[in-house]
């Protein structure tokens, strides 16, 4: 299992290196906020420690970052203990507090209790837009027309888009989210890729690219996937 670290101590990074490493984790580490944050993207671990006083990035917007696209649990590990910092940790995302000092045993507890909860492996969701479907298992994306599928070609970061908006379907994704996630930290304030590519995939999937019903912008913030809700009477067991 993979854990990422992110703190501005180096001696506790060191310390949970070899400490955890010892107990068969695989750690990744961050010195600051935007370390955390690429190495995220880099390595998809399976479970996060921030700690909330870093540079570059606090753990706050760190942790933001992380859930516009990763729901894997976030275990905050901060030397600050007021009431209203664990509540806007919690409120930003993190699953989990523990204050510094802490003890191992008490962390490994924590990191166990955190990765119960994950959930099990299942199929890759296939999702519906109007006559367009989108399979993630296969990589695939096809229209309906005539009882026959024809493929809609996309570009691998079309695709990449498309796939990052499917997986939080529903959600807001940030401008930041996905310019990091695609291009990297280094192109995060060039929106004008953004919606080249946001562009493109309305004219590719959308009924009516002009007044796009699935691909919305939120003004000034990034993206949301709608999917279309059942018709009545479709439900499991209805006539």
């Amino acid at each position: 299992m993979k854990i990422l670290i992110a703190d501005d101590d180096p001696q506790i990074l060191r310390a949970l290196r070899i400490t955890l490493g010892a107990h068969d984790y695989q750690i990744v580490t961050a010195a600051n906020g935007a370390e955390a944050i690429t190495a995220a993207i880099e390595h998809h671990p399976d479970v996060f420690m921030i700690d909330l006083g870093m540079p570059e990035l606090d753990g706050i917007q760190v942790i933001e970052g992380i859930r516009g696209w990763s729901s894997a649990p976030i275990l905050v590990v901060s030397g600050r203990t007021g009431a209203a910092d664990k509540v806007e940790a919690l409120d930003a995302g993190a699953d989990d507090y523990v204050t510094k000092p802490f003890s191992i045993d008490e962390l490994l507890a924590r990191i166990r209790a955190l990765t119960r909860r994950l959930p099990q492996p299942t199929t890759e969701p296939i999702v519906t837009l109007a006559d367009v479907t989108i399979d993630l298992t296969t990589h695939t994306v096809y229209r309906i027309r005539a009882k026959q599928s024809v493929p809609i070609r996309l570009t691998p970061t079309e695709w990449h888009v498309l796939e990052l908006l499917v997986r939080n379907a529903g959600k807001l994704v940030t401008r930041q989210t996905l310019l990091t996630e695609i291009w990297g930290s280094e192109h995060v304030t060039d929106s004008g890729y953004l919606r080249l590519y946001i562009a493109q995939l309305r004219k590719k999937l959308e009924p009516e690219p002009g007044a796009p019903r699935y691909l919305l912008t939120e003004a000034g913030m990034g993206y949301r996937l709608l999917l279309d809700l059942p018709s009545p009477g479709t439900a499991e067991g209805t006539a």
